[in-house]
Order: C-alpha cells, then structure tokens, then sequence
C-alpha cells in the first residue's frame, strides 16, 4: 500500500514507521524539519521511504502535490503546547484535511484518546474527540483507534510514572490516582496501528484499545514499583486541587508544566474500553501491565529506545528554517568563545563532547547547572531533568537536558545546541574540533533591557564554567 504517516517525527510515529517499511508498503512521512527525522536509519535502500516537510498550522508551507495514499495515519496533537492546545489541534486537523483531499486519500486513521461521550470531558479528552468530528467530516473513511494510557519506554504516561516511583517512598495520592484506566503496550498500539490496513471491517468506525486489566492510576504507581522491587507508601488526601497536581507533577516529574496540567484535568474521567470489537476482528494477544513495564525497562536498559515524548520542540521559538543555515547569529548577540589546544586524541575529545549532560552530568561546575536547572522548573521550564535519549549517541533533534540538539556531526567534530530552557532571549552552545583546536562558544541573543541584565549576571559564572570545561573536554574528560 501506499501510505502517508503526518507525525513521522512524532512518539507514534517513529515506532510504526519501521513496522510499515518491514511489512512492505511504500510510505511518505510528512514532518516539519528533514533534519530531524532519522530517514537514514529507516530506509537504507530509499526505495520505500519518501520523507516531505510540511507544517500543518501553516497551510501554505505544505506541499503542492499531494499524491495518492490508500490511507493517511494522522498522528499529530500538541497537549504539550500551553493553554492553547485545543484551538491548535483543531486547526491542525482542519488544514491536514483541506490538503489532504486535494489529492486522493481514501482513508484516514487516527489515534485519539478512549472518552465515553456521556462524560464532561476535559480539555485534551475533548479536544481529541474534536479532531475526530473534524477529520470524520472528510470524503475518505476514518478509522479511529480510541486508546488509554501508553506503556513503553520515552512515552510522557509511562516516564511519569517512572519518575514519581523510583523518586517518592511515600506518595500523598489525591483523588484522581483512584480513577480507572486500561493501559495499553506501546507494542499492541503499533501492531493495531498496521493490523488493521488489512482487516476490511476496520476501515470506517471507532474502536477501543486497552490492555487485559482495568486498574486505577495508583495501581500504576504500584505495579511500576512491584517490578522494581521497590517498597512504597501511599498517604490518601481527601482534596488535592488539579492546579496543585499538575504542580506537583511538574516539580516531581520531567514533564513540562502544560503538559503536566493536561494529564492532570484528564484524569478525572475513567479511560476504559466500553467496547472490544478490535479484539475479535484481530485476534492478538495483549500484553499485560507488568509485561509492558518490563519490556520497558528493558528498552531503558539497552539504550534502545527509538522516540521518546521529548522529541518534540518545546516551542516555536526555533523556526525550522534555522537549522538549514545550520549557524548561530553574529550580530546583536554577546558571546563567550574558548579556543584550547587538544590534549587528547581528536576521537577521545568528540567522544567527550558527545557524552555531555544526562545522568554523567557537566564536565565543569556541575552543581551550577543543577541549580540552573532548578531554577527553570521554578519559573515554568523544562529543567534537567529531561536527560538524553543514549549515554554517548547524539542526533539532530535529541532533547539534552535543557538543550535541543541542532547539529551533530561526528564526523567534522561540530556540535550545537538551542536552549530550550525560559530565557530573555536565546541561547546556543557549539563544539567544534578541527586543526587540533576545541573551539567553544557560547552565544547569547538577548531580548531587551531583562536580556541584557541576565546576561552580565551570569557572567561571573561563565568566566569559571566555560574556560574549565573546555580545558577539560579538551583532555577528553567526560567526567564530572
């Protein structure tokens, strides 16, 4: 079949796209940024894969041939996004479907969240059952595959749930950690996602997804903890406001606070199959709970975990555009640049380079940038607590830390990163190894007077942090 798959970049999206590939069908992945989408990894032969950017909240940025599809997965949302998210989603919905009819599609499958119409539902619940009517008011047949939580490795669900078990022994637990869910493998999605391209009765109609128990949010807690090992406490609280969960979460946790808010107002509305029509159009068996989360940290475990929620920008503060000059701004902006000799082979210094952040943390003044990080959860941030998604592997698009990873070319020892914590401007840090020489640099674009003050309060900080960790890096230190 010939299949297009928006959201290529995506959690989903990166998970099924291999799958659709080893089954055989010729896709077109539609992402907003080449440069960020491991193409490479995917289709070696590039016979199969085309990949098309596009930005679906700015129709005229799409494509002008659409093609022909048999069908079209829509995989995009943007809970993460802020308040706005709903009115985003709507409107991505609506322009993926006035571009998309513009060719030939004659099906479209979309992967909502599980609601029971009767229910009031939340913000991002009801969102998702927006994009639904939109995308049903289409020519082509919808397929949409309504699923609870996700358990696997980098999902947002899944890594709170990680966060707050290995963190917190005792756990006050307001009332939403009773409400009931039916956790779903991220495997079993995916194998729905392709399963159904070939079962004819699933080509128009609306179909839950769970796995085979029905549990509370605290038994997540407690199941992640049980495979463990680990002993914890729960303390329940008769009133927990939702604005002082999401903070708690946010604080917690390494999810951003919009999308901690979002996850927090849906949890008072029960996720669980009404109906399991999917199970006996496709005979599959469903992994449980425990299966999942130890098939997830088994992922953890081996670095093999191929997309995490992380892999979205946090903002649009960086336009896709940038990255085609692939360099940092010259003008109006205060620098910081440290030139060192390499000590080191040039191998052993790239290899340094490339292990920065995450759980090895900072080669120079490490508890600098843990308080830097502590500070950007307390104004709304991102913080450290994002990590890396491998110990010493870096690609264009890799969430580090507070960073976002730009460019990273091993090969010509370049390396640059794009703040992404809450800054009075913007914010790049770039490697490069050439001519036996590390250059460092640290640029800074400030936006007005605040920016500026900002700049030359750190700057104290800088001429200690930067001067020694290039001195190091240099040495092919990757140690804290």
């Amino acid at each position: 079949m010939n299949l297009l798959v928006t959201g290529a970049n995506g959690y989903i999206g990166l998970r099924l796209l291999p799958e659709l590939l080893s089954a055989g069908h010729t896709v077109t992945a539609l992402v907003r940024d080449k440069r960020r989408f491991p193409w490479e990894e995917l289709d070696q032969s590039g016979e199969q894969l085309t990949v098309c950017e596009g930005d679906l909240l700015l129709p005229e940025n799409l494509p002008e041939e659409v093609g022909s599809f048999d069908a079209a997965y829509y995989l995009v949302h943007s809970m993460g996004a802020g308040g706005d998210f709903a009115e985003r989603e709507e409107r991505t919905a609506r322009n993926f479907l006035n571009w998309v009819e513009k060719g030939d599609c004659e099906r479209i499958i979309y992967l909502g969240g599980l609601v029971d119409e009767e229910d009031q539902l939340s913000q991002h619940l009801g969102s998702r059952r927006n994009v639904e009517k939109i995308l049903g008011g289409g020519q082509a047949d919808l397929t949409v595959l309504r699923a609870s939580i996700i358990v696997g490795s980098g999902s947002a669900s899944f890594e709170i749930v990680r966060d707050l078990a290995e963190k917190l022994p005792v756990m006050i637990c307001p009332r939403w950690v009773n409400t009931r869910c039916q956790p779903i493998a991220i495997r079993d999605v995916i194998f729905y996602l392709t399963a159904l391209l070939d079962c004819a009765e699933t080509r128009a109609g609306v179909f839950d997804i769970g796995g085979p128990e029905v549990l509370r949010y605290r038994d997540l807690l407690s199941g992640y903890a049980e495979v463990r090992g680990l002993s914890r406490h729960f303390i329940p609280v008769p009133y927990f406001s939702p604005h002082l969960s999401s903070w708690w979460l946010y604080l917690m946790t390494s999810t951003r606070f919009s999308l901690a808010q979002a996850l927090v107002n849906s949890m008072k509305n029960e996720t669980v199959c009404r109906e399991h029509r999917i199970r006996e159009l496709i005979p599959h068996e469903l992994s449980t709970y425990r299966v999942a989360v130890e098939r997830a940290l088994s992922r953890i475990a081996q670095n093999r975990v191929p997309s995490s929620w992380t892999d979205a920008l946090i903002d649009d503060r960086l336009d896709p555009r940038f990255i085609d000059a692939v360099k940092v701004p010259e003008h109006g902006v205060y620098r910081d640049r440290q030139k060192v000799a390499l000590v080191a082979s040039r191998e052993e210094v790239i290899q340094a380079i490339w292990s920065l952040g995450g759980e090895r943390g900072w080669p120079s003044m490490n508890w600098a940038w843990g308080v830097r990080g502590w500070l950007d959860r307390l104004m709304g941030g991102i913080g450290l607590r994002r990590g890396r998604r491998h110990p010493s592997e870096l690609r264009a698009g890799d969430a580090l830390d507070f960073w976002r990873v730009i460019l990273a070319d091993q090969s010509k020892g370049r390396l640059m990163l794009y703040a992404e914590m809450k800054l009075p401007g913007e914010a790049w840090l770039q490697f490069e190894v050439k001519d036996g020489t590390l250059i460092q640099t640290a640029t800074f674009r400030p936006q007005g007077l605040l920016g500026r003050v900002y700049w030359f309060a750190v700057l104290p900080a800088h001429w200690f942090l930067f001067p020694q960790m290039a001195r190091r890096l240099a040495a092919g230190d990757e140690k804290v």
